[in-house]
């Protein structure tokens, strides 16, 4: 075998180890990718239950019921709502008529059960989702109407 015939086969494996390599990384991240939807995205779509996600919408106002740590609301985006069940305790600054991102898993009758929720960090910020399907709604940040 000549030299260039040997450099090429070393430069060979080694592409294909990093080809290799890179497909199990991708495989392995595969489970641990959460997508991002709104309550009408659900509607639409036809999720198995047990499927993870993050759901994205405003708390909606009077959905609240808290049982010790056991809180069941509803999660909107003004078009649609989903009953979202949680157990633990809430960020500070969850409230009705605020944003909230829940991570959790769709239940067999069709709520969500999540298992973090995570309230708006300040008066500016909104998930970008979230914040496309209200102005396509007219509503923004706890139902006032978009400027």
């Amino acid at each position: 075998m000549t030299r260039k015939q040997r450099r090429f086969t070393v430069i060979g494996l080694a592409m294909g180890i990093l080809t290799i390599a890179a497909a199990l990384v991708f495989v392995a991240l595969e489970d641990t990718i959460v997508f991002f939807y709104s309550p009408t995205d659900i509607a639409e779509m036809e999720l198995d239950p047990g499927t993870r996600f993050r759901l994205g919408g405003l708390v909606s106002v009077g959905s609240i019921e808290q049982d010790g740590q056991q809180v069941k609301f509803i999660i909107t985006d003004t078009t649609t709502d989903i009953n979202v069940t949680y157990n633990g305790i809430l960020p500070d600054l969850f409230r009705e008529g605020q944003g909230v991102i829940a991570e959790g898993i769709l239940s067999v009758a069709g709520g969500f059960a999540a298992d973090t929720v995570l309230a708006k960090h300040d008066e500016n910020y909104m998930p970008p989702e979230v914040a496309d399907k209200l102005r396509e709604q007219g509503y923004w940040q706890g139902g006032e109407p978009t400027q």
